[in-house]
C-alpha cells in the first residue's frame, strides 16, 4: 500500500477520537475491509505525528493513543472534499461541443483579459473595417461592431458552415457585421481592403500559420494592423509531486492535442516573415486555482486518458495524478501571447500603440471557480 494511503486511512481512523495502534488498525478495517502491517501502521503515524497532523497521549507502548491535531482535522477535511469531488465526476470525461466549448472559454476570466489587450492594441476607431479571422460561433463580433460604429464594417470569416451559421444567427441585429466561409489560407477578402485584422487562439490550429499571415498582410491596407492572441502550450505548468509526469503531460499537450503547440513564441518570427512589422508582444498568464476552472479549459481527464494511450504517461500513473489534481491546493498556469504586427508604410495610422510597463505582463487569477483551453 501505498504511503500515502496508509496515512489518509490513519487520518480517517482517528476522526472519532484518540485511538491506540491497535484501535487504529481495527478502525481501519472496518474502513477500508483490510488491516494494515505493524509496519505501515507505525510508519504512518509516525510520520502524520512528523507533521503535526497527529500527537500522541499519554500511555505506555504501543497502547499510547494517538489523537488528530486541529492541522490534522484540517487535511483530512479537505481530503473528504476532494474525494466527494471525484465521485461526483469534477473532471469532464466526454470531449464537449465545440461551440460550448468556444462559448466556455470566451466566458471565462481568463479569456477576458486577453481579449481587453487585443481590443486595446487593435486601436479600432468608427468607420473602420476589421476582419476577425476564424470568428467562430460569432463571439466577439459584436464588440468589434460596437468599435466601429454603424459606420464601420465587421468581417467574420470561418471555414465551418456550422461556426457561420451560429455567428450569423447571433449578429443578426447589426448591420455592420457581415459573416463568410472562408478559409485562413484563401480568405474572401479583396486585397487591401481592411484596416484590421484579429486571430484569437485560431492559428494554433490552422495548417499553414505562414500562409495565413501571408493571407492577413494581402487584404490589410497599407498602415494596417494585424493583433493575434495564441497560446504557447509548452508553457503549461501544473504543478505536482512527480514533476516528470506534468512535465510528460503538457509535452503530450503540445505534441499531440494541438497542432502548433508553440504557436505564442513563433508568431512574431512568422509574422515578420511574412512582411509585418512587429510592434509589440504581451504576455498574458492565466493562473488556475480551482480545478474545476482549469478542466473547463484543460480537459484534464480525457488528455491524460490520451496521454496514456499515446505513450506519454504509464498507466499506473494516470489515476495517482488525478487523485492529486482533484485535491487542493491545486495550481497550473499558462501563457499566451498578445502580438501586434502592422503592414510597412502606414498611410492611415497616425500613432503608435503603447504598451506600458504596468500592461507588459497580465496575470489571471482563477481562484473563485471562473473559468478560462
Amino acid at each position: 500500500m501505498r504511503t500515502q494511503d496508509a496515512q489518509t486511512l490513519v487520518l480517517s481512523a482517528l476522526a472519532d477520537g484518540p485511538l491506540h495502534g491497535y484501535a487504529v488498525n481495527t478502525a481501519i478495517e472496518k474502513l477500508s475491509g483490510r488491516r494494515l502491517g505493524a509496519g505501515s501502521l507505525y510508519g504512518a503515524l509516525a510520520r502524520l505525528e512528523d507533521k503535526r497532523l497527529v500527537e500522541p497521549l499519554e500511555g505506555q507502548g504501543r497502547r499510547r493513543p494517538f489523537r488528530l491535531t486541529d492541522l490534522g482535522r484540517g487535511v483530512l477535511e479537505r481530503k473528504a472534499r476532494s474525494m466527494a469531488r471525484v465521485s461526483g465526476h469534477v473532471f469532464e470525461a466526454t470531449t464537449p461541443d465545440e461551440i460550448r466549448y468556444l462559448d466556455r472559454v470566451a466566458a471565462s476570466t481568463a479569456a477576458s483579459s486577453y481579449k481587453h489587450v487585443m481590443l486595446h492594441t487593435l486601436g479600432l476607431r468608427a468607420g473602420q473595417s476589421v476582419a476577425d479571422l476564424g470568428c467562430g460561433p460569432g463571439t466577439d463580433l459584436e464588440s468589434l461592431a460596437r468599435a466601429v460604429t454603424p459606420s464601420g464594417a465587421v468581417i467574420g470569416v470561418d471555414l465551418s458552415e456550422e461556426m457561420v451559421d451560429r455567428a450569423r444567427r447571433r449578429t443578426s441585429g447589426l448591420s455592420a457585421v457581415d459573416v463568410r466561409k472562408g478559409d485562413l489560407h484563401r480568405l474572401p477578402l479583396a486585397d487591401r481592403s481592411v484596416d484590421r485584422a484579429r486571430t484569437d487562439r485560431v492559428l494554433q490550429h490552422v495548417e499553414d500559420p505562414g500562409r495565413a499571415l501571408a493571407e492577413a498582410r494581402r487584404v490589410l491596407r497599407p498602415g494596417g494592423r494585424l493583433v493575434m492572441g495564441e497560446p504557447d502550450w509548452d508553457s503549461l505548468a501544473i504543478d505536482g509531486p512527480d514533476l516528470d509526469i506534468a512535465r510528460a503531460y503538457t509535452r503530450h499537450i503540445t505534441d499531440r492535442i494541438v497542432r502548433n503547440g508553440v504557436i505564442g513564441r513563433q508568431l512574431p518570427r512568422l509574422a515578420e516573415e511574412a512582411g509585418f512589422t512587429v510592434t509589440s508582444v504581451v504576455p498574458v498568464t492565466s493562473v488556475f486555482r480551482e480545478v474545476g476552472a482549469a478542466d473547463d479549459i484543460l480537459g484534464l481527464q480525457r488528455n491524460t486518458e490520451r496521454a496514456v494511450a499515446a505513450g506519454y504517461l504509464p498507466a499506473d500513473a494516470a489515476q495517482p495524478w488525478l487523485d492529486h489534481l482533484a485535491e487542493e491546493p491545486f495550481f497550473a498556469a499558462v501563457t499566451l501571447y498578445v502580438v501586434v504586427a502592422e503592414t510597412p508604410q502606414t498611410t492611415e495610422f497616425t500613432g503608435t500603440v503603447e504598451v506600458t510597463e504596468a500592461t507588459e505582463v497580465a496575470v489571471v487569477s482563477e481562484s473563485d471557480g471562473s473559468t478560462g483551453k
